[in-house]
């Protein structure tokens, strides 16, 4: 079966059979996509982490499948209908769906019309019935007359029912329909009866009708939640006339009494067991579909908000704003320690509170201000940046608060914050979101950061696999420096967990900052195979080697040594000398288990040593003309910045306190797919106002022309 795996990764991926052995290998030994992409590019034919994640997709469906084929084979052989040719079907089948069909006439629950008339003796007439010989059918079947049968016509019901479940459970018919619904399936809506008004958010969908193949994902989404919810009655088929063309063709091929009989049987099948069955499957593969769309969607912008620019380690004034019940602030330090805090009510006596903020600016050495988006929040950017400041001004920043209030309820904020109440530790979040992001998203349920697109409609499950998926990715893409990252940042470390994150805490707590990597291997619970996938995605800064504080793994350091030799160097002397990097022979160095271009990604990690990959933070501020939508007009161009993305356009802050749409079709002159083609979330746009309905809530924006 090892083989028929390989084979069967190597054709979906498209790579060589002994990239594809290796990297299943890998996955059994226990390996994470993160390590296999950074650190075994040898082995893989240098497979990037988008195909890694395919291949555990794949070798997962594969055993599933494979798991299946078996439990079928039982059942069957169980009830002594397993013939040769049947097992060699269900052995060679390749995917579930055929599995499936193979085993439909085997799964019965209860019993059926056809069962009955089989039990009733008419299983002939149906093979009569079949053939289409008979000149006159009726006068046959009352040769079946006896028994439960009482005359000829519940006879020929008898075998059109046999004949109807025979072609439902044909294979070759299946697969035929799926074929005409792929092409030619309308799905269409209609609202229920008496639920015009309490469904009028579904307005849209009252009278519905669109190609199945052409609909998009959102829209499948929103017809689903319709049904869900009781407004709307939902059908997905196509047209009669091509489905019944491609049963009678097959099925009905004479003109007598047979052929009439065997018209009714086909459009008995269809109605009552081919329609709803395949109905089924197809909304369930568009919901399918539509999931996988809305979910890379989310996926996608949760990525470009974990890895948004980082202030850095700066000490920061956190301000979580409010009105009647004051600002809350913390006061951190360039690490994120909370050195004060309190309540300050800015809006309610300038010159006053223009002295305490110097004071507090001045005495702990505050460089940049975080303010929280929410309430009040550009009022109170707006009193900062035209306070007189005494010292010298800090940076100040509008910091997107989404998911900070559900934080700082959270447990993972009582464990943080034990001493703290729920205000304080919504304005530390705040602060601590500036100055790194992905170190404090990470502790924050992704669907509560306000990225998504009918995340609640979604296979909730296959949405947390894959959003832990980039959380993991994103937080091994940039590193995480051992000696300052808390529990729940630690967890998403390739090869560790919560358990080794509390253990790595708890171990610093105790001993002290780690001084290198070695002594990871001292923590409770830290196996060789742990400390192989986490050891290089943890940097110790400062410490006794200036190795521990890269990219590079531990595993490569007998290497860096032989590299350093060769142009008289120590290692600790190598990294970040460019010059001296830039004479080693490539060539030299190079073998089967690490190529040329593995030596050329040591170098280039050498070179700069823990780059982060992250763009620099730049400041921006909102149009100091508008702080709500009744102050908007059409033809206005004002500054934004983006704040979601999704299938059908973007959604632009322009600091209203209401988003603003820019559909697909406005955000260039160019045909594009995504918006993710051409925008990134964060990302500082100049947009023009080109619609208003302020009783809807609606702000219609443009990209182009700007």
């Amino acid at each position: 079966m090892q083989n028929k795996l390989i084979s069967f990764i190597a054709l979906q991926i498209g790579c060589l059979p002994k990239h594809a052995a290796a990297v299943i290998q890998l996955f059994d030994e226990g390996a994470t996509v993160p390590f296999i992409a950074r650190y075994r590019k040898h082995l893989t034919g240098e497979m990037e982490d988008v195909n890694l994640h395919r291949v555990q997709d794949l070798i997962q469906s594969f055993r599933q499948l494979e798991k299946r084929r078996e439990s079928i084979l039982k059942s069957i052989d169980a009830q002594n209908k397993l013939t040769p040719q049947l097992k060699l079907l269900i052995e060679e089948a390749t995917d579930l769906q055929t599995l499936e069909d193979l085993y439909l006439p085997y799964k019965k629950d209860k019993k059926t019309r056809a069962d009955i008339a089989v039990e009733n003796g008419l299983l002939p007439l149906a093979e009569i019935l079949l053939k289409q010989k008979e000149y006159d059918i009726e006068l046959r079947a009352k040769d079946f007359v006896k028994g439960k049968v009482k005359n000829a016509q519940e006879a020929l019901q008898g075998a059109r029912d046999i004949l109807a479940e025979r072609i439902n459970e044909d294979p070759a018919t299946r697969n035929k329909l799926r074929e005409i619904f792929k092409e030619k399936a309308f799905i269409s809506s209609k609202v229920k009866r008496k639920k015009e008004t309490e469904g009028i958010k579904y307005q849209d969908y009252f009278n519905y009708s669109e190609p199945s193949k052409r609909i998009s994902a959102h829209r499948v989404l929103a017809l689903l939640r319709g049904e869900k919810e009781g407004y709307l009655n939902i059908t997905i088929a196509p047209d009669w006339e091509p489905v019944g063309f491609a049963l009678e063709k097959k099925y009905v091929y004479k003109h007598n009494s047979c052929g009439k009989q065997m018209l009714l049987v086909i459009a008995d099948s269809w109605k009552r067991l081919l329609q709803p069955s395949i109905e089924s499957e197809w909304k369930q593969l568009l919901k399918t579909k539509a999931d996988e769309a809305s979910i890379e969607v989310f996926a996608e912008n949760l990525k470009q908000l974990l890895l948004g620019a980082p202030l850095g380690q700066k000490k920061v004034l956190a301000i979580d704003p409010g009105f009647r019940t004051g600002c809350k602030m913390a006061c951190l330090d360039e690490s994120g320690n909370v050195v004060h805090h309190g309540i300050i009510y800015l809006h309610e006596d300038a010159t006053k509170n223009t002295k305490v903020m110097n004071e507090i600016t001045q005495k702990y050495g505050i460089e940049a201000i975080a303010v929280g988006s929410g309430t009040a929040g550009r009022e109170t950017e707006s009193f900062l940046k035209q306070m007189v400041w005494i010292a010298p001004k800090p940076e100040i920043y509008l910091v997107n608060e989404d998911g900070a209030s559900v934080y700082s309820a959270s447990e993972i904020a009582r464990k943080e914050f034990p001493n703290f109440d729920v205000t304080v530790r919504g304005a530390i979040s705040i602060g601590r979101r500036l100055m790194d992001p992905l170190a404090e998203l990470v502790k924050i349920d992704p669907k509560s950061i306000g990225v998504g697109q009918y995340q609640h409609d979604v296979n909730q499950t296959r949405l947390k696999e894959q959003l832990d998926r980039v959380v993991v990715n994103c937080v091994n893409k940039v590193g995480v420096n051992v000696n300052t990252a808390s529990p729940h940042l630690l967890q998403h470390v390739s090869g560790l967990g919560p358990v080794l994150a509390e253990n790595i805490v708890q171990f610093r707590n105790e001993n002290g900052n780690f001084n290198n990597r070695e002594q990871f291997k001292k923590v409770p619970r830290m196996g060789a195979k742990s400390f192989e996938q986490c050891a290089g995605f943890l940097r110790i800064t400062g410490g006794e080697n200036p190795l521990d504080n890269s990219a590079v793994h531990p595993e490569s350091y007998p290497l860096i040594k032989k590299l350093s030799k060769s142009v008289g160097l120590q290692a600790k002397d190598l990294v970040a000398n460019k010059n001296a990097i830039g004479k080693i022979d490539v060539n030299q160095f190079a073998n089967e288990e690490i190529g040329i271009k593995g030596i050329e990604e040591l170098l280039k990690e050498l070179a700069q040593p823990g780059l982060d990959p992250r763009k620099d933070l730049v400041a921006f501020e909102f149009d100091q003309r508008v702080k709500s939508p009744e102050d908007l007009v059409v033809g206005m161009k004002l500054p934004g910045l983006v704040s979601n993305l999704t299938a059908f356009g973007a959604f632009i802050n322009i600091g209203v306190k209401q988003d603003g749409l820019v559909h697909i079709s406005q955000i260039t002159d160019k045909f594009i797919q995504s918006p993710a083609e051409v925008l990134q979330l964060g990302q500082q746009v100049m947009a023009r106002v080109i619609e208003l309905d302020l009783g809807r809530k609606r702000i219609s924006l443009s990209l182009k022309e700007v």
